[in-house]
C-alpha cells in the first residue's frame, strides 16, 4: 500500500507536457539546425560544384557545363601550383614548430603553478581577440626595425606566432578532464618522468594535439591578412587567388580547393580514429 501510494504521489508530481509539443519542438530544432548547416556548407558545395564546371571565358562564375577537363589538368597554371605548394610548406613548418611549443606551454599551464601563470594567460588571448590587421601591421613594423626583408622567413614567424595561441587553448581545454592520477599508476624505469609521458600522457591528449594542429593547419593554409603585410613578393595561395579575382578565376583554383578538402576530411577522420583506438587500448591496459 505504501509502495502504491508513494508511486501516484511521484506521478502526480511529474510535470505535465501538452500532447504534441515536444515533437513540434523537435521537428523545429531539426529544421534550424539543417538551415543552418545549408547555410555553412553551401559555398563548399559550390567551391565542388564549379570544379567541375566548363566556363567560356576567364572567369568561373556562371555555370556553362559539366566537364571532367579541369580535373584532367589540376597543375594548368605553374604560378597557380606554385603557390599552393608554397602555402602547404608555410602550413605543414609552421605547425610543426606551433604544435610543440603550444602544447608545452599548455602542459605548463595545467600542471604547474607559478608567478606569471595569469599574464600568460592574457597573452595567449591577444592573438585570438586583436584584429588580423593590427597584428599584421604590427608584426611588419617589427620585421622592418629589425632590418629583414618580408618573404618566406617572416610569413613562417609569423604564422607561427598567431597559431601557437589557437594550438595551446585547444591542448589545454583537452587537458582540463584529465586525470593526472593515471600517472601515478604507471612509473618507468627508476621513476623517471619521462616514460609516464611518453606512455601515458601524451596517448591521452592526442586527441587534442590531433585537433590543435589541423585547426593550426587550416588557419595557417587560409590565412590572407597577416600574409599580406608580411609576404613581400612572395605569393601564396590565399594571395593568389585574390589577385586572380581582378584578372582571371580559372576552375583550377576550384579543383586545386575542393581536394584539399577531401584530403582534409580524410586526415580528420584518421586522426579521429587512432587515437582513440590508442585510448581504449591504453584504458583496457
Amino acid at each position: 500500500m505504501t509502495t502504491l501510494a508513494g508511486t501516484a504521489v511521484a506521478a502526480a508530481a511529474e510535470p505535465k507536457t501538452i500532447k504534441g509539443q515536444s515533437r513540434w519542438g523537435e521537428w523545429i530544432l531539426r529544421i534550424v539546425a539543417g538551415l543552418v548547416l545549408l547555410y555553412l556548407f553551401l559555398p563548399i558545395f559550390v567551391i565542388v560544384l564549379f570544379s567541375f564546371n566548363n566556363p567560356q571565358g576567364k572567369f568561373n562564375y556562371s555555370w556553362q557545363g559539366f566537364t571532367l577537363n579541369n580535373w584532367a589538368h589540376p597543375f594548368k597554371y605553374p604560378a597557380l601550383t606554385d603557390a599552393l605548394k608554397l602555402s602547404l610548406n608555410v602550413a605543414a613548418v609552421s605547425t610543426a614548430f606551433a604544435l610543440v611549443l603550444g602544447t608545452l606551454v599548455a602542459i605548463a599551464l595545467v600542471r604547474q603553478r607559478f608567478r606569471g601563470r595569469s599574464a600568460v594567460d592574457t597573452f595567449l588571448v591577444l592573438p585570438l581577440t586583436a584584429p588580423e590587421v593590427v597584428m599584421g601591421a604590427a608584426l611588419l613594423t617589427l620585421f622592418l626595425d629589425f632590418g629583414w626583408a618580408a618573404g618566406y622567413t617572416t610569413i613562417l614567424i609569423a604564422h607561427i606566432a598567431f597559431e601557437i595561441s589557437f594550438i595551446a587553448m585547444t591542448v589545454r581545454a583537452r587537458m582540463r578532464g584529465f586525470d593526472w592520477t593515471l600517472e601515478g599508476r604507471f612509473h618507468g624505469p627508476r621513476r623517471e618522468p619521462h616514460p609516464t609521458f611518453f606512455k601515458v600522457t601524451l596517448p591521452l591528449i592526442i586527441p587534442g594535439i590531433v585537433a590543435a594542429g589541423m585547426l593550426s593547419f587550416a588557419l595557417s593554409l587560409d590565412d590572407f591578412i597577416i600574409t599580406y603585410f608580411v609576404s613581400g613578393s612572395t605569393v601564396t595561395y590565399p594571395l593568389y587567388v585574390n589577385a586572380a579575382v581582378k584578372a582571371a578565376v580559372p576552375p583550377q583554383i576550384n579543383v586545386l580547393a575542393t581536394a584539399i578538402l577531401v584530403i582534409s576530411l580524410v586526415l580528420l577522420a584518421v586522426g579521429t580514429f587512432v587515437p582513440a583506438q590508442a585510448n581504449r587500448r591504453l584504458v583496457e591496459v
